[in-house]
């Protein structure tokens, strides 16, 4: 593939254990093929525990096993991440796009441990990945990209979803109804209505699953490109 329109460009993706392995395998290699580079992120830091710590060891995730789709007692595969890839040494302004991927990362990413907050809001909206996205949607010149169950690391913060067009997997519709977004649906190959399986909402990405994931990568990519013409 000879035109690389994302040439230069950065893409962040936020991992966590019970991810995808399919919908991570499809980042590196489609945004690669754009000429993008994928970092794998994460809140890998918990207090002290960091390099450097005495007990400290590198993270390493585990996937999702799907029954439906695999024997459930096949083994998970691993992800080793790099040490100095936690959010809090990640400088926003190097990326084009900041994506949470798939499945449970973002419910596990909600996890705080600041026992100094009394007050519930506070508290859930203290968690570090919850913050580094928050701090996301208002930079409008970046993409943001969340996939299937990835809505919910934005729900401690539902100002952010207000009014905001997006998709959705069904079991997340409940949360997200309660933000104040509006969900779309459309009309499926049968005529039914359905949620959108991609929609863009300027800055914001959402797929409705891991199925949609190529479209998905499309979508911010166009987004990317459209970014950087209008800078030029």
């Amino acid at each position: 593939m000879l035109d690389k329109p994302l040439a230069g460009k950065k893409i962040a993706v936020v991992v966590e254990s019970k991810y995808i392995p399919e919908e991570i395998k499809a980042y590196k290699y489609c945004f690669g093929l754009l000429g993008a580079k994928v970092d794998l992120i994460s809140r890998l830091y918990y207090g002290s525990y960091a390099p450097g710590d005495e007990g400290w060891t590198s993270a390493v995730f585990y996937s999702d096993v799907d029954p439906n789709e695999q024997k459930p007692w096949e083994t998970p595969e691993m992800l080793a991440m790099e040490d100095n890839k936690d959010v809090s040494r990640i400088n926003l302004d190097d990326y084009a796009a900041l994506i949470m991927s798939a499945n449970y990362t973002s419910v596990r990413l909600r996890y705080t441990d600041d026992t100094e907050i009394s007050d519930a809001r506070s508290f859930v909206q203290s968690a570090p990945v919850v913050r580094f996205f928050a701090e996301a949607m208002g930079r409008k010149d970046l993409v943001k990209g969340l996939l299937c169950h990835g809505l919910w690391i934005l729900t401690p913060n539902r100002d952010l979803l207000k009014s905001r067009r997006v998709t959705c997997h069904t079991v997340v519709m409940a949360d997200i109804l309660n933000t104040d977004a509006h969900i779309v649906f459309e009309k499926d190959e049968n005529g039914k209505s359905a949620p959108a399986k991609v929609v863009t909402d300027g800055d914001l990405v959402t797929g409705f699953s891991k199925d949609e994931v190529v479209p998905f990568i499309e979508a911010i990519a166009l987004q990317i490109s459209m970014m950087q013409t209008r800078v030029h």
